[in-house]
């Protein structure tokens, strides 16, 4: 069987799916179960552009045999146009396949979710959290442009207006199938303020993007957690409160610590802590059961090293460079501004190309 029949075949079997859930969708009795309609619903959504591309896929090879057809025809001048048509939808027939090669590819059932972003001064000292903070400032505006929402869950900020480690919520349409290659660690080059003699410091920050985890993904068992309250304190150690508002929740069957101490009410923090805990355990999980497909975290974020990177910012040149797909930029403040999209589009389609190979493979 050739390849092409083998994809048709797969596309046809994706379509009669499809009508077959548009059928269901229209049924009374699916119509008034409102979880069953938003799953099919959701189901529906997922394949209609797979089947779109489909048909407009195969209307063009219609079309092509139908061009193909009037090659015999005695009229040169019919001929010749024909030849025409052939060549400009065997081009739009490649295309199309190729579309439809990267919309049959498994997707990551955790692209939809949510994210906690976790960044932290790695090594450096001071110019680290500086940058941490620079870095926080980069995916904040990221998030502005395709109009998510943050919200700040943890932070320790330092004097200087850097932070030691800050964890925010992303909540928006996709945002971990966008912030997913994030992960790692993140070296700066340039002259730090503080620097007299005008040298460049390389320093890194380590950033970790874990899936939001629901109750739903993860039950934690209230007897299996440990809830200290304490007063927050800022730069310098200094107490910012004075009521015991801060929360520290340690799961003790993993030992893992979370704590929170931004809000001013205690269950304020003790639910934006839940929601770091169910997202790191949701995380363990995933190492666990797939670790074939989940980097751990261990090897996302290493040690801070300088030499454990991902990205290189360097200041002086104006130039970013991913180092997983050897992809150089020389418009670092736009990047730092928020124009993150030609890097992750880039790494979105590495990606894709990685995995079209082990299909094919």
């Amino acid at each position: 069987m050739s390849e092409a029949v083998a994809l048709r075949e797969k596309l046809s079997e994706v379509e009669k799916r499809y009508e077959e859930v548009e059928r269901t969708l229209g049924r009374p009795e699916v119509a008034s179960d409102a979880k069953e309609y938003a799953k099919l619903a959701k189901e529906h959504a997922a394949l209609e552009e797979v089947v779109t591309c489909f048909r407009e896929w195969r209307k063009v090879h219609a079309e092509l045999e139908d061009s193909k057809d009037l090659l015999e025809d005695s009229d040169p001048e019919v001929r010749d146009l024909a030849q025409e048509e052939i060549a400009g939808l065997s081009q739009r027939a490649t295309q199309l396949e190729d579309q439809l090669h990267l919309l049959l590819l498994p997707s990551d059932p955790l692209d939809e979710k949510n994210v906690i972003l976790e960044i932290r001064a790695g090594t450096g000292g001071e110019e680290a959290s500086l940058f941490a903070a620079d870095l926080f400032r980069m995916y904040s505006h990221y998030a502005e442009q395709r109009h998510w929402r943050m919200e700040v869950l943890s932070s320790s900020p330092t004097g200087l207006g850097g932070f030691k480690e800050i964890i925010s919520m992303i909540t928006g349409k996709k945002a971990y199938s966008r912030l997913k290659f994030e992960g790692g660690v993140h070296r700066v080059q340039r002259v730090p303020e503080t620097e007299a003699s005008g040298r460049i410091h390389t320093s890194a920050v380590t950033v970790a993007v874990l899936p939001e985890a629901g109750e739903v993904d993860i039950a934690i068992d209230e007897k299996e957690l440990r809830i200290d309250v304490f007063r927050s304190s800022g730069p310098g150690g200094q107490s910012v409160n004075t009521t015991d508002s801060a929360v520290r929740i340690t799961h003790l069957p993993t030992n893992l610590v979370v704590s929170c101490q931004d809000e001013k009410s205690q269950h304020k923090n003790k639910t934006k802590a839940l929601k770091i805990l169910r997202s790191r355990l949701l995380e363990r999980a995933q190492e666990e059961q797939h670790a074939e497909i989940t980097a751990s975290r261990r090897s996302m974020v290493g040690s801070g090293d300088r030499s454990e990177r991902i990205r290189t910012y360097n200041f002086p040149q104006s130039r970013m460079t991913d180092h997983r797909i050897n992809m150089t930029l020389h418009t670092l403040e736009r990047i730092l501004d928020g124009e993150l999209d030609p890097v992750v589009d880039a790494l979105v389609t590495s990606h894709q190309a990685e995995m079209l190979h082990t299909e094919a493979g």
